[in-house]
């Protein structure tokens, strides 16, 4: 039997309070579990070839999803990957499974309460040279531009807001990062619904200042009828080196 995920530490409120109430959310900080009795055999099988801490970060995925399950009452059962690497949740179950250096976090639901979520975590620093181009629209680069140039050359960050800095009193996170986590948690709520990977471009993000983003992905999701494009709103956190980015789809 994998190891009680209630023994290990847990941190709480971030992407709990980015979700619906009916969503059960747990977090972890710091560093990677123990090697131990963590995965299910069949779960081991699936990772038997991966490398130590590839197998170490899928553990301890592993670990919050059995916690956040059991906050719901499910008892817990391995949870395997999909054809997209996506977690199977068990029936009557969504959820998304995130994790970057030094945090991990899950976020489950029943589908009678929501249908699907999408989380996703990155550590508060700019991209990879490049990798912007790969993943963001022309407009959606040139808001990047124009709000990190208004930040204020350190005045924001510091937490002095300026008036006579255009923009001051901005949040002072990475505007690529967020776009691309809210795009990553965009598109894992995305697959589960319509089985589509919709890909990073094509999910167009607008970015609020304020805490929040929409998301125009294509084509209908269920019950959506024949409409060109679905919208929805997600929620974003930056705190202590990381951002956190949520959003749920309710029946």
């Amino acid at each position: 039997m994998p190891a009680d995920p209630s023994r290990w530490p847990q941190r709480a409120g971030l992407i709990a309070d980015l979700l619906p109430p009916a969503v059960a959310a747990v977090e972890s900080a710091g560093h990677l579990p123990e090697p131990g009795p963590v995965l299910f055999p069949v779960e081991e099988a699936v990772m038997h070839t991966a490398g130590p801490r590839r197998r170490a970060e899928f553990a301890a995925g592993r670990l919050c999803a059995r916690a956040a399950l059991a906050r719901l009452g499910v008892p817990a059962a391995p949870i395997l990957p999909g054809p997209a690497g996506q977690p199977r949740w068990p029936a009557g179950v969504t959820g998304s499974i995130t994790h970057c250096a030094g945090y991990r976090a899950c976020a489950v639901a029943r589908t009678t309460d929501v249908a699907a979520i999408g989380i996703d975590a990155e550590p508060d620093a700019a991209l990879p040279a490049g990798l912007i181009e790969m993943v963001a629209t022309g407009p959606e680069r040139a808001w990047i531009r124009r709000h990190a140039a208004r930040r204020g050359a350190g005045v924001v960050g510091a937490g002095l807001p300026d008036a006579g800095v255009p923009g001051a009193g901005l949040p002072a996170v990475c505007w690529d990062r967020l776009l691309f986590s809210a795009k990553e948690a965009a598109c894992k709520l995305w697959y589960p619904l319509t089985g589509q990977w919709p890909g990073l471009r094509a999910a167009v993000i607008g970015l609020g200042t304020t805490g929040t983003f929409t998301v125009c992905l294509p084509g209908p999701g269920p019950g959506a009828g024949d409409r060109p494009a679905t919208r929805l709103t997600g929620r974003w956190l930056a705190s202590g080196g990381l951002i956190v980015t949520a959003i749920a789809w309710t029946p």
